[in-house]
């Protein structure tokens, strides 16, 4: 089934290059949420009352940290000035590799803790440890350009490759050789990032259920449909100024959740003397509202911040504006005419900033440079 839908993505939305509309995005998104909750609703008439609270623990915690991921592939195609109607093939392709990553996750998890019990202390400390990482200062792009920096020295090292994109081919002939297009290099980012920033999603899961087929199928259906996600929630995504803080305290909650239940089934014998621990168990209908609640409240805070609008805004102006003054990056001119007007709206929004958040925007005189050149190379066009 999954592999069907996937199949069918690629087929109906993804061979045909092209930048999808808001409309068939929000459409799309919701088609797949559909399905999913679809999926939990037969989960739960099949499988019992356990086995649905279990899948939809999951899968709302999975899509929450796949969140995460739209932010890694905004950093990825932002520096590597992929054109939007191309952008497509890309997602899908670290969607899938995405899938099949953690897919090998979920098995090699599954046999740690059916034979080694003690793995949920494990998994445990690696949630810890990713929350703290989450709420911790760290410039957002760094590790994603040493990645990409890394991939693509080595590329250029090994194969012939050219600096222009030919739609989303892969592989294109320049000056009569055969060379390697930009698009391969940012599928490989892609499933690098993925594989270095995504190791939390699986032990969270395991934390609200150990039945392979439930974690499998939740974190499936988690993917299906990011792709949609990106193109519907780009603009949004700067907003959620506080969603990587609401991450962090539903991976510590997890992580003290799996703490907890290692001790009741401990049977290290450094830890009370090989004898399982008596401490409370927080069941998996209480791990659902407790993420739920988190997640709303995040949302609900970040969409009424004035400093996350204002964020947005500032990005916007600076993406849209650095996108139209890169004449490889708009193909046409109606895609063009789409970016400065985005642009223009966002440079108006900027201007309406009250002045202590004015201050905060970072290399404003080389922002307002790129823009006035914008506007210059706009006049010339009309």
């Amino acid at each position: 089934m999954i592999l069907g839908l996937l199949l069918f993505d690629f087929w109906f939305h993804v061979r045909a290059a092209h930048v999808p509309s808001l409309p068939e995005a929000a459409w799309w998104s919701f088609t797949y949420i559909a399905i999913a909750v679809l999926f939990g609703v037969v989960v739960f008439v099949f499988g019992g009352e356990q086995a649905g609270t279990e899948y939809f623990a999951g899968y709302v915690t999975e899509k929450a940290l796949s969140i995460d991921n739209v932010f890694v592939f905004l950093v990825i195609m932002a520096s590597f000035k992929v054109p939007r109607e191309d952008q497509q093939k890309a997602l899908l392709f670290g969607i899938v590799f995405s899938l099949v990553a953690r897919t090998g996750r979920i098995f090699l998890g599954a046999a740690l803790i059916e034979t080694f019990s003690w793995v949920f202390y494990v998994f445990g400390l690696v949630l810890l440890v990713a929350a703290g990482h989450l709420v911790a200062p760290h410039d957002e792009t760094r590790n994603d350009r040493k990645t990409e920096n890394l991939i693509v020295r080595t590329a250029r090292k090994l194969f012939h490759t050219t600096d222009a994109y030919d739609g989303d081919k892969l592989f294109t002939v320049r000056d009569g050789r055969r060379v390697m297009t930009p698009m391969l290099l940012v599928m490989v980012s892609i499933a690098g990032t993925d594989l270095l920033f995504a190791l939390d999603s699986i032990p969270a899961i395991f934390g609200l259920t150990t039945s392979t087929f439930i974690v499998f199928t939740a974190t499936a259906f988690s993917l299906l449909g990011l792709r949609q996600l990106y193109f519907l929630i780009d603009g949004l995504l700067e907003r959620l100024l506080y969603l990587s803080y609401g991450l962090a305290a539903i991976l510590a909650f997890v992580g003290v959740k799996l703490i907890l239940h290692a001790l009741h089934e401990n049977n290290l014998p450094f830890i009370n003397d090989g004898d399982p621990v008596r401490v409370i168990e927080i069941s998996t209908t209480q791990s659902l509202i407790v993420i739920v609640c988190v997640l709303l409240v995040t949302v609900g805070v970040s969409l009424r911040s004035p400093k996350g609008k204002a964020k947005t805004a500032v990005t916007a102006l600076r993406r849209h504006s650095a996108d139209y003054l890169n004449p490889a990056y708009p193909c046409d001119s109606a895609e063009r005419e789409r970016i400065y007007a985005s642009m223009v709206d966002a440079e108006r929004r900027v201007h309406t900033f009250a002045p202590e958040l004015k201050q905060l925007i970072r290399e404003s005189e080389k922002l307002k440079a790129q823009v006035d050149e914008a506007h210059r190379k706009h006049g010339q066009r009309a």
